[in-house]
């Protein structure tokens, strides 16, 4: 079986932390982009399309939740998995409340990790799905074949 690359982003402030983990989803053959701030997260997502963010919370400047209000509002099918630290918990669920498919606590499992990826980009497909099936019955009905 052939496996389709999930085309991730990390945004996370620790350059450290992301280096590593792009390089671990590279290994496993996901297709990665890295960004350490809010912004540049954004900035990126208006040049290629992405599947999925993973996207810490707590970062100077922009923070997690406020970055992830953007996206949803700019590019509502890219799903988010907000990563989180002890004591932030709270803020991970509100994140979900706001649209992330799901929350990760710091140090990541890495097995875990994947099956989050591969469940969001399956959530984004079949609502990609869903959305050129409503378009394809549009068009019928506009062509007065319905």
């Amino acid at each position: 079986m052939i496996k389709i690359p999930i085309r991730v982003m990390i945004v996370d402030d620790e350059e450290d932390f992301v280096e590593m983990l792009s390089l671990r989803l590279e290994e496993v053959g996901e297709r990665m982009t890295k960004a350490y701030n809010g912004m540049q997260c954004l900035n990126l997502l208006e040049e290629k399309d992405h599947d999925v963010v993973i996207l810490d919370i707590k970062m100077p400047g922009m923070d997690g939740i406020e970055t992830l209000r953007e996206i949803k509002k700019r590019f509502p099918l890219v799903e988010v998995i907000m990563l989180t630290g002890h004591g932030t918990t709270e803020t991970a669920v509100e994140g979900m409340k706001l649209g992330a498919y799901d929350y990760l606590m710091k140090p990541a499992d890495f097995e875990e990790l994947q099956e989050k990826l591969h469940g969001a980009r399956q959530k984004k497909e079949e609502q990609e799905e869903r959305i050129r099936k409503a378009e394809a019955r549009l068009l019928l009905r506009k062509s007065g074949d319905i």
